[in-house]
């Protein structure tokens, strides 16, 4: 045994194996947070819509938290924090009727649905309008950037620097997911 571990090419096998074994726990990463996040949406509408025809009232999502956590307690995600930084993330896209209609009917194409939760709750958290969010989250998708890049590129207002032009959705997102960041624009900026 010692023979193999000594030999070059038993190094370089298990190289080879690491970093496909990394490779496809990020494939899975990325394919999963889509999923995720729309479970995280799908909970929120469910609370939000149930808290107002049933008005449950607030205790509504710490009951929901403690339930969810108790059936599922191998998931992280369901304390009362997070669901309520769900809602914040629901209330904030759907702050119109007509966009909740077409977010619904396009939901696994939306940008927003391309990024990572944390890349999300910091957009939502720092962008002072929608079209700036959209912006961010563009850059975010375009540029592949972590979660520290965002921040940094918020903090030295990007935004603000480019114009405030969001005019190259088309440029860098496929047709349905432009169509649908531009006309999220143009419903919320709507008087």
């Amino acid at each position: 045994m010692s023979e193999i571990i000594k030999n070059g090419e038993y190094n370089d096998l298990i190289y080879a194996l690491k970093s496909q074994i990394q490779s496809a726990q990020i494939k899975a990463a990325v394919s999963v947070n889509p999923e995720l996040l729309q479970l995280y949406w799908f909970i929120a509408e469910q609370t939000v819509q149930k808290q107002q025809t049933a008005r449950w009232g607030d205790g509504l999502i710490k009951q929901v938290s403690q339930d969810l956590q108790q059936e599922f307690p191998e998931i992280k995600g369901f304390s009362v924090r997070n669901l309520e930084l769900m809602r914040k993330w629901y209330h904030y896209w759907t702050q119109s009727d007509e966009i909740t209609k077409q977010v619904v009917s396009q939901l696994a194409q939306a940008p927003i649905f391309q990024i990572p939760w944390g890349q999300n709750l910091l957009i939502i958290s720092k962008a002072s309008s929608t079209e700036e969010a959209l912006f961010y989250v563009q850059k975010t998708i375009g540029n592949n950037w972590s979660r520290a890049v965002l921040t940094h590129q918020i903090e030295l207002e990007l935004y603000q620097r480019q114009g405030k032009a969001l005019s190259n959705f088309n440029n860098h997102l496929p047709t349905p997911q432009s169509d649908f960041a531009t006309r999220l624009v143009q419903l919320v900026n709507q008087p």
